[in-house]
């Protein structure tokens, strides 16, 4: 087992650094004058100039000039060689430094640490809670398959994936906040702000995760060795509890994992809806204002993210089915 994550992390060295490479070229070549999005079209070359030497974007972009003054050292050569842009842009990052957000007029690592917290307070239980509740009523369902528990929970299902995710977010709020006075309708000051939002949030995507979970099961407890675990006299619940469940874990881990990345942006929706000061809004406020120190942080902790992400996967497949290490050998 450690071999085999020693190897999968030795792969994400240039996967990384490819993903370092993509984002400085979109954000720094692709993207244009940073001077002229910041300090806009009309700006003089005055103030391009200074913006420019301020940030560093009058540095070379990946390779600086390889000749030198007879009797320059060679560290000193190397040294300018490697002055660049990249370079410089690769350091801040191992430093945690991602700029200055133009937008909020401070930087960049501290908008997203004050974004953070309220995200994952709501992407966090949602992911957790319905993967758990969806994780019961596909076993639910595939345990009486074709009978009204299995009936039931198709009907349930298929209820919540035909509403639509809006509706669900003014119907609760409408009936369980303003009539109701159950829970309060807007801002984030305390737990009881992010019940309604953690419940939506799991209703809305309960249908799908139990259809697709339910579908794994029933396929898995078709498997041969179901049937012999049935003839060996063990119960409906042994058998799916010690049998079934723990080899669909396979998909139902890559299933989940697909989701994980998404919380680092958090929802939207809610956020927009609910006043929750999450990364969501900080996201499409960066994008409104063309702040790209700030978008280009968020994709790339983003990609990191689903790095590490992938990374996690693997090492459940190895731990859940053996044969995943044999056949990466």
């Amino acid at each position: 087992m450690l071999r085999y994550a020693i190897r999968r992390i030795a792969q994400l060295v240039p996967a990384t650094l490819g993903i370092l490479l993509l984002t400085f070229t979109l954000f720094n070549v692709v993207g244009g004058s940073s001077a002229q999005a910041v300090l806009g079209q009309h700006a003089d070359a005055s103030a391009i100039a200074a913006f420019n030497a301020r940030y560093g974007f009058d540095k070379p972009l990946l390779l600086g000039p390889l000749s030198a003054p007879p009797g320059t050292p060679l560290r000193a050569r190397v040294a300018r060689a490697f002055d660049t842009q990249f370079t410089a842009y690769c350091r801040d990052l191992l430093h945690g430094d991602f700029g200055e957000s133009v937008a909020y007029g401070m930087r960049v690592a501290d908008v997203l640490k004050s974004g953070v917290g309220p995200s994952l307070s709501i992407t966090v239980p949602i992911l957790i809670g319905g993967t758990i509740i969806a994780l019961a009523l596909a076993m639910l369902a595939a345990a009486f398959r074709d009978r009204a528990a299995d009936t039931a929970v198709l009907f349930g299902s298929t209820l919540c994936m035909s509403v639509n995710y809006v509706v669900w977010i003014l119907a609760g709020q409408f009936l369980l906040s303003y009539k109701l006075r159950l829970f309060p309708i807007w801002g984030f000051e305390g737990f009881a702000y992010i019940l309604l939002p953690v419940a939506i949030g799991i209703l809305s995507g309960l249908g799908r995760d139990v259809r697709y979970f339910r579908a794994v099961l029933i396929d898995e407890s078709n498997r041969p060795y179901v049937r012999a675990a049935y003839s060996r006299g063990l119960s409906r619940r042994a058998v799916f509890m010690r049998h079934v469940l723990p080899n669909a874990m396979i998909p139902v881990v890559t299933y989940v994992s697909l989701s994980i990345p998404y919380l680092f942006t958090g929802s939207l929706l809610l956020e927009s809806f609910f006043g929750i000061p999450g990364l969501g809004g900080v996201s499409m406020n960066a994008i409104h204002s063309a702040d790209l120190s700030l978008i280009r942080a968020v994709v790339i902790l983003g990609a990191l993210l689903y790095q590490l992400v992938n990374l996690a996967t693997d090492l459940c497949y190895a731990w859940l089915d053996p044969r995943v290490k044999s056949l990466e050998a």
